[in-house]
């Protein structure tokens, strides 16, 4: 049974941003029609939107004008893309139609949208947390940033395919790995997070949330149980499943005895990087290091495309070295280096690198070698 009486008025860019931080979680293809829709709940002065897709759950209210309050569920992508090609400063009209379907009025736009039952939409439990504890949006958006791209998306290995998040040592520390190349960022415990079990937040929870809390600069409040994590940052309410696995010892991965040190200009490198993977093979993307005193030369040689060679003056002393590396996984850790310069702690050619930044102690990153 649909609601019969639902009636609000919203102003577009209030609903634009409440529609465009939920219907992200919603799947394009989903075999069970609810999970398709966005649900709206209309009391008094306040519209909450809520839509899932039974592992993450995004919540989000917002300011609107309700003359008869109720409950409904509508498509959600076709209402986000209706609402997103109406003009600014549209006042919006939603409404339960007498054919049981959903009017949308703006002006002298109308459209009407198919509706199912709200009773229908399923709703996720979040009780039972264990850690509370609040990280700043540039706290959390750091974190993210410097290990997400070294996140698995090799579902066979589904233990991968999130961020580990644990207290260690008086630091709150992230990781995420692929067995190619890994990436840590740690800070300053937060209080509420001593003793901290290991979690695994899932990739797209860590996509959604990231994009929730773009570019703002308020505090986000977490808490944590055996299975959920739930995110709370204004007036959105992200709920999340959390990965049931076991991560790997990471710590293990982590050189501790790589002795010779190659400070480089992290910018130049990059461009270097690029300018020689061009012509490089499509599936190794392999590039050889060469170092010398004070000198790196880096190769691509590609039976079918050439070959290229590029020639850099960097800080090394050590005994010559040759290594090779995936391209690719080269330019995703210097693209997490914050200062000028980048410092590789090399060990043999068979030996995976440890990459730092000079600006940002509290990171590292793990290359593995490629054989050249």
């Amino acid at each position: 049974m649909i609601d019969d009486a639902m009636k609000i008025s919203i102003e577009r860019s209030d609903l634009i941003k409440a529609l465009g931080h939920v219907q992200n979680v919603v799947e394009r293809r989903t075999t069970i029609p609810i999970l398709s829709n966005v649900m709206l709940q209309a009391d008094g002065d306040k519209v909450t939107f809520v839509a899932t897709d039974l592992d993450i759950e995004v919540q989000e209210s917002t300011a609107g004008m309700t003359e008869q309050p109720g409950t409904v569920t509508a498509p959600a992508h076709l209402l986000y893309d209706i609402v997103r090609k109406l003009p600014d400063g549209a006042q919006i009209s939603l409404k339960i139609g007498d054919d049981q379907r959903l009017n949308i009025d703006a002006g002298r736009s109308h459209f009407t949208l198919p509706l199912l039952p709200a009773g229908d939409f399923p709703k996720m439990t979040a009780d039972g947390f264990t850690h509370n504890f609040v990280l700043s949006a540039a706290d959390l958006s750091r974190l993210i940033d410097k290990t997400r791209f070294a996140i698995s998306t090799e579902e066979t290995r589904y233990y991968l395919n999130g961020i580990y998040v644990h207290a260690h040592d008086g630091a709150l520390r992230a990781v995420a790995t692929d067995g190619h190349r890994l990436a840590l960022a740690e800070l300053d415990l937060p209080n509420g997070a001593s003793g901290l079990p290991g979690i695994i937040i899932p990739r797209k929870t860590v996509a959604e949330i990231r994009r929730l809390i773009d570019g703002g600069d308020s505090d986000v409040s977490l808490s944590i149980s055996d299975a959920k994590i739930q995110f709370h940052y204004g007036s959105a309410v992200l709920t999340s499943k959390l990965i049931d696995g076991t991560f790997p010892d990471y710590e293990r991965v982590i050189p501790k005895n790589n002795e010779k040190e190659l400070v480089i200009d992290n910018k130049v490198f990059a461009n270097a990087v690029d300018r020689v993977a061009t012509i490089s093979a499509e599936k190794s993307r392999s590039v050889k290091l060469s170092l010398t005193q004070d000198t790196l030369e880096l190769a691509v040689n590609n039976p079918e495309h050439g070959n290229a060679h590029e020639q850099l003056m960097v800080d090394y002393s050590a005994e010559p070295l040759e290594i090779g590396f995936n391209a690719k996984y080269l330019l995703d850790v210097t693209g997490q280096i914050g200062g000028r310069d980048a410092t590789l702690y090399l060990d043999g050619p068979a030996a995976p690198a440890l990459v730092k930044d000079a600006d940002d102690p509290a990171t590292l990153f793990v290359l593995m070698p490629l054989r050249v």
